[in-house]
């Protein structure tokens, strides 16, 4: 098979792994940096033009969208689907999951546990706010925040009233969401592929940091999830209809919640947290569903 990688960065741990899985089971692989995509409109003739040819060879696509990119890298893969080509994740999928506000409000009504999140047009009445989600302390998130950025914990109602008039300000959409304490700065992250999870690791952020992001001083190692975090896991990807997918999720008192799901997951953290083969597991999933 032909298959193409939109990565912008050849270098990435999680590209160079999913070009080693597959050149290993005989396809030819290609990196292709979405940006440089032309995209060809033309009455059943969809096309897309790189440097100098005509992708119209390629069999399957996996994108590794950046949050930045999302638009345009969206587009190349829209058009990616208009030429028939498989992709792992499709381009309403990916819109879907970047989208903060969207995608909590599709899972809440998949019946997914998460902490109690009010999404408000800049109001200033940062009281009520609070105690729609139970009282300080209080995560405020920005929508358009990816790795942990844009993400502050507000210990105090002057803190989260200062925080809420910065953004404000900016004219920046937040949401507020419940502080779960008995997470303990650690969180969960389960890699779904074609609905079944293949890997999970328990990230825990570093001393005095309540994000667990691994980039930023965390660590990671594998862990069993129970029955009822497996269902989250699966739950979300097929309610984003992300058939690849990093589900990222809290331990509470009142069972798993989740935080929010990855369209690009990066494989170098559970992978070697966990010692599982993630690149080969996409790459099986992509031949046993790609029709020729």
């Amino acid at each position: 098979m032909n298959i193409v990688i939109l990565s912008r960065n050849a270098n990435l741990y999680s590209t160079d792994r999913l070009v080693e899985e597959g050149e290993k089971r005989g396809h030819k692989i290609e990196i292709i940096d979405p940006l440089k995509c032309d995209i060809i409109i033309e009455k059943e003739k969809p096309s897309i033009y790189y440097k100098d040819r005509y992708l119209d060879y390629v069999d399957a696509i996996i994108p590794r969208i950046g949050a930045s990119v999302t638009f345009y890298g969206c587009a190349v893969v829209r058009q990616f689907e208009m030429m028939n080509v498989f992709t792992t994740a499709s381009s309403d999928a990916i819109l879907r999951s970047r989208d903060k506000l969207k995608s909590l409000q599709r899972l809440s009504k998949a019946g997914i546990g998460m902490p109690k999140t009010v999404f408000t047009n800049y109001s200033r009445d940062v009281e009520e706010v609070i105690e729609h989600v139970g009282g300080v302390p209080v995560i405020i998130k920005l929508l358009e925040g990816t790795q942990g950025l844009g993400v502050v914990l507000a210990e105090s109602k002057n803190a989260a009233e200062s925080v809420l008039e910065a953004f404000n300000g900016l004219e920046a959409r937040v949401i507020v969401q419940e502080f779960i304490a008995e997470a303990k700065g650690a969180d969960l992250r389960a890699l779904v592929v074609d609905g079944n999870v293949v890997g999970a690791m328990k990230r825990q952020g570093k001393e005095g940091e309540f994000r667990s992001n691994l980039h930023r001083g965390g660590n990671a190692e594998i862990i069993k999830l129970s029955e009822a975090e497996l269902l989250v896991a699966q739950k979300a990807s097929k309610a984003l209809k992300l058939p690849v997918c990093g589900v990222d999720m809290l331990q509470s008192e009142r069972g798993p919640l989740l935080l929010e799901v990855n369209s690009s997951p990066g494989l170098e953290g559970i992978e070697n947290a966990t010692g599982k083969n993630i690149a080969k597991s996409i790459m099986t999933y992509i031949e046993r569903n790609y029709k020729y």
